[in-house]
Parts: C-alpha cells; structure tokens; sequence
C-alpha cells in the first residue's frame, strides 16, 4: 500500500505537504502552464499590500554561491485588484488558496484583512517581514511585542484562518513563534529572507539600492531547518517549513524537523517544475520504508 501523503494543517486538509512559496510563483497562472499545478498541495501568493506598489529601484535578483538575493519590493497589484482579477480563478483549482498579506502599517494590515473576509480563501499567510514606515523602517518581526501586537489586531479583524510568517532576522525566533500562538494565530510559516548584502566591487558600491536584500535558497537551508525546528517545539499551532528546498530529502527533513507542510521558493527558479519532483520523491521514500502516512514521521526528530 502506498504512503499517504496528505496532511493538515490547522483544519485545513492539504493533498500533500508541498506549497509554493510566495513571491515565487506570482498567482500561479504562469507555472500551471509549464504543469498541471493541481497537483500541489497548495499554492502562497505574491505578497499583496492594501494599494498598488510598483517595487524596488534598480537591481532586484542577485545571484550568490548556493542563493539568490532579492529586492524586489513587493511589487504587487494590491489586495482589490487581485480580488477582481485573480481569486477567482485560484479558487477554481483543486489546491490549498494561500493569500500573503504584507504591509506597512497596522492599518493596512487591518484594512488588507478586513477586504479578504468578504471572499473565499483557505489561509491568509500574514508577513510581518515588512518595515513599519512609522517606525524608522524596523521590520514588524524583529521584535516580539511589535509583533505580538500586529498578530492581535489582525486576528481581531481576519475572519480566516491565520498563518503568521516569521523573519529568521527576528531577536528571538522561538519567543515570536510562542507570541503568534497566544495572540491566536492558527499556525505559523518559517523562515522568510534572512538579511544579506552584495557589493560591486568595479563601482565600489553596493548593488541594490537599499544596500540589503533577502538571500535565500540552499544556503539558508540548515539554518532555516534549526529555527523550523526550535519553533516548532516551542509551540503547540502548526508549522510550515521554508528556507532552501530544493529536494524531496530537503523536504523530509523540514517534516521531521517538526513542520506539517513545506515551502518550494528559489528552487521553483532552478527548475520550475521542482515541486513535482519533491512530490514523488517524497512519496517514493514513503513507500520504500514502509510508512503509512507522512504524519508518521512529523516531528519525529
């Protein structure tokens, strides 16, 4: 008998614990015409903020050894845009609906949350990696009563179920997470970005406008693993993994770290089929060790 590889998490049933991260994937549109995105367990989406942003200036993606960074600037068309032009046809796949809320101030925050309770979605993936602008610019996630205090006021006001994503730059990544629970998140998603630099060294300069960026990919991997894996046993809310997952034996680890579902970002830029690959390849392994079921091996380290 085959390995069952769905999973819940916080209510939700997933067919397989393989997501695309957002900021990764746009709305989906474009990779389901490379494969049929259906098979997914779920899909996150492009960051939304409360209006319209055009992004970042300048240089935006930078490669390094084992990673890429970015500075995009969430670059998105806005919570009502997308309502209009793309829920619908996300919610007419057989996939977990994601929708990444990110913002500036706790009023968006509140007013993005308070657009999204009108319509169907399955999850809203709360990123609080954003710099407040009233603040001086320090991310909502660095510091946990910052964020605590953003994880309660949206909660008030969002009517779905809730996932808050945490920054691997946070002060103390496990007091967050515990934070997030009490606060009433219904899970939380792990880890975003971690802050990073690049300089050109013919111009003598550094090559994003905002002299950091986000470096992601293989490179952060073991150190998303441990922070996956200290948060998830901080907690009793379920965890989603991100941070480096380019194979199904990246993604196993990420289960038995302690997370319920998995996150594919820069590895959808390697190969923009990669997540099928992870999907069999996680199936295969649960059929060659004789494992019922992928929940058999969560949190098992």
């Amino acid at each position: 008998m085959s390995g069952v590889l769905q999973t819940e998490f916080a209510g939700v049933t997933f067919k397989n614990p393989v997501v695309l991260a957002s900021g990764t994937c746009g709305f989906g549109r474009e990779y389901n015409e490379i494969f049929d995105i259906e098979r997914l367990g779920g899909i996150s989406t492009k960051g939304l903020t409360l209006n319209p942003r055009q992004g970042n200036e300048g240089v935006r993606i930078w490669e390094t050894d084992c990673g890429v960074m970015n500075s995009v600037g969430l670059e998105n068309p806005g919570v009502r845009k997308f309502i209009e032009d793309e829920l619908g046809w996300l919610n007419g796949l057989d996939v977990v609906n994601i929708v990444n809320l990110s913002g500036h101030s706790i009023e968006d925050y509140i007013e993005g949350a308070e657009l999204l309770n009108g319509v169907k979605l399955d999850i809203v993936e709360l990123n609080i990696s954003c710099p407040n602008v009233r603040a001086g610019g320090m991310n909502f996630g660095v510091k946990t009563e910052v964020a605590r205090e953003v994880v309660r006021k949206v909660r008030a006001a969002c009517k779905h179920k809730l996932m808050v994503k945490l920054s691997p730059n946070a002060e103390d990544v496990t007091a967050l997470a515990r934070a997030c629970e009490e606060e009433g998140a219904d899970g939380i998603s792990l880890v975003n970005t971690f802050l990073a630099m690049a300089i050109d060294i013919k111009k003598r300069s550094p090559v994003f406008e905002n002299v950091y960026a986000g470096l992601s990919g293989p490179a952060i991997k073991p150190i998303a693993l441990r922070m996956v894996h200290q948060a998830a046993k901080a907690v009793q809310i379920p965890v989603m993994g991100i941070g480096g997952i380019v194979s199904w034996q990246d993604a196993v680890e990420f289960i038995m770290a302690g997370a319920a579902a998995v996150q594919i970002g820069t590895g959808n830029f390697i190969d923009p089929a990669i997540s099928l690959s992870v999907i069999d390849g996680m199936q295969g392994y649960l059929d060659s060790q004789k494992i019922g079921s992928i929940e058999e091996i969560k949190g098992c380290v």
